[in-house]
């Protein structure tokens, strides 16, 4: 009986040391291969987002302005359901125009790049939140940044490694019968 017990205790032996280390360096090697694109995914990832809100800014910019240019600078008569007063719908130096949400400011008949706070311009009529004329912590909350000064809003998105360099720009128009522009986005700090 004792020489069954012997043998059997021979037979559950575990891993060697040679083993285990063999396996722990397969996974290494798994783990440097996975890195580098669990990387691209986050960067094609921020792609992605930064892509979903200049087209969201596109849009907003192309309906604010076909919504002045529909109402032929005649103001509204009531003020405006989701707020902010009454609408000019002017496409004059400074106008706004009534939305779901509430009132858009206008510059040439396009959303104006206003700051956080102050009256609702692009950034509002974009709606990356869903929340009207939002803070920079509500927007952060949804993962973008904002910065507007000089009639240019800088739109961004949070993780960035190079956040100045993951990011586009809406510029208002500075004069009558021309246009917003909004650039390409700037990818290589994504």
């Amino acid at each position: 009986m004792r020489a069954m017990d012997n043998q059997h205790v021979k037979q559950q032996r575990g891993f060697t040391l040679i083993e285990l280390i063999v396996v722990v360096i397969i996974l290494g090697i798994l783990a440097a291969l996975a890195l580098p694109r669990f990387t691209n995914l986050q960067r094609d990832a921020r792609i992605a987002k930064l892509q979903a809100a200049r087209g969201s800014v596109m849009a907003a910019s192309t309906l604010i302005h076909a919504t002045t240019l529909s109402r032929g600078g005649i103001a509204d008569t009531v003020a405006c359901p989701g707020g902010g007063g009454v609408a000019t719908n002017t496409a004059a130096a400074t106008g706004t125009v009534c939305t779901e949400n509430g009132v858009i400011h206008t510059v040439f008949g396009y959303p104006a790049a206003t700051g956080f706070g102050g009256n609702p311009g692009i950034l509002s009529a974009a709606g990356l939140t869903g929340i009207f004329n939002p803070t920079s912590d509500q927007l952060k909350a949804e993962g973008y940044t904002y910065a507007a000064a000089g009639g240019v809003a800088t739109f961004g998105v949070l993780g960035a490694p190079d956040g100045p360099n993951c990011t586009f720009t809406y510029i208002q128009p500075g004069a009558a019968n021309v246009a917003a522009t909004i650039s390409g986005l700037t990818i290589s700090g994504c």
